[in-house]
């Protein structure tokens, strides 16, 4: 059990059991703000198995507390704090602020839905403060993320890479997964979703 972060296929977003109702009210929002709407991919062609990057799934299973003091700790703390962590959707759709919708998710009572942009820029500010080693995975499906910094690839990477990164891995570990995250939903052109 657990909370998950996953790409979200065509499938997902149609279902009415599933995002459906959010998605249909954001489409259109998105109109409305003259924007294009959010067109995910068919899950055709999904989880083509490690480092293909075609599914994204991690597992928030690290303690977070570290994380959001080091958002805080930026200059621009507050905002990127937001902008990590104050979202239920995120979307391939640039914009700026949120979207609130006033349906329930898994964990929450409405749907706040940030872009990907706005979240890749501040993930990067930190992965960058951080100095993130080269070797942290870039196309991540199957947990890649979690099973690169609970593995030995870590400690190898630490060896070859010291860095202020190796300090707080939890913290580490959250940099890489919304910076991988963003830049999925960027590539793949979907949405990502807490399950």
């Amino acid at each position: 059990m657990g909370i998950y972060l996953c790409s979200v296929d065509a499938d997902a977003w149609s279902d009415d059991d599933v995002l459906g109702p959010a998605a249909r009210l954001l489409d259109g929002e998105l109109v409305r703000r003259g924007l294009p709407r959010c067109t995910p991919p068919p899950a055709a062609g999904l989880g083509q198995g490690s480092g293909s990057g075609t599914w994204f799934e991690e597992k928030m299973y690290r303690p977070m507390r570290t994380f959001e003091e080091l958002c805080r700790a930026q200059p621009d703390g507050d905002e990127c704090c937001e902008a990590l962590l104050g979202w239920d959707l995120l979307i391939p759709v640039d914009f700026i602020g949120a979207i609130t919708l006033p349906v329930s998710g898994p964990y929450s009572d409405t749907t706040t839905v940030h872009s990907a942009h706005r979240v890749l820029g501040a993930a990067r500010g930190l992965a960058s403060r951080l100095a993130l080693p080269p070797q942290v995975p870039s196309r991540c499906d199957n947990l890649d993320l979690g099973n690169w910094f609970g593995g030995p690839a870590a400690a190898e990477a630490a060896a070859a890479h010291p860095g202020p990164w190796t300090q707080d891995l939890d913290a580490a570990y959250y940099t890489a997964l919304y910076l991988r995250a963003a830049e999925h939903s960027l590539r793949r052109q979907c949405p990502m979703n807490y399950v």
